[in-house]
């Protein structure tokens, strides 16, 4: 089945709907798969991402394996 046809398909099948809140749910994951594309970081996400590329520039990291153990040991003592 190719693209064209199964939009085809889906669009058919949707204009037979009534429920309005399976149809809104259906908006939010096809306007979230269009938008895609496009993703916009806050300036809070912009400003970790510049400390966090200081911080690896720095040598200021830990490994998975370490981070791991720490969060292991973290949660045995609480």
């Amino acid at each position: 089945m190719s693209i064209v046809e199964l939009r085809h398909i889906i669009i058919e099948k949707l204009s037979q709907i009534d429920d309005v809140s399976f149809l809104k749910a259906i908006k939010t994951i096809v306007e979230s798969k269009a938008n895609e594309d496009v993703y916009k970081l806050s300036d809070f996400q912009k400003k970790r991402i510049k400390e966090s590329r200081e911080q690896m520039k720095l040598g200021q990291t830990i490994s998975n394996d370490a981070l791991q153990k720490e969060i292991k040991e973290w949660l045995n003592t609480k």
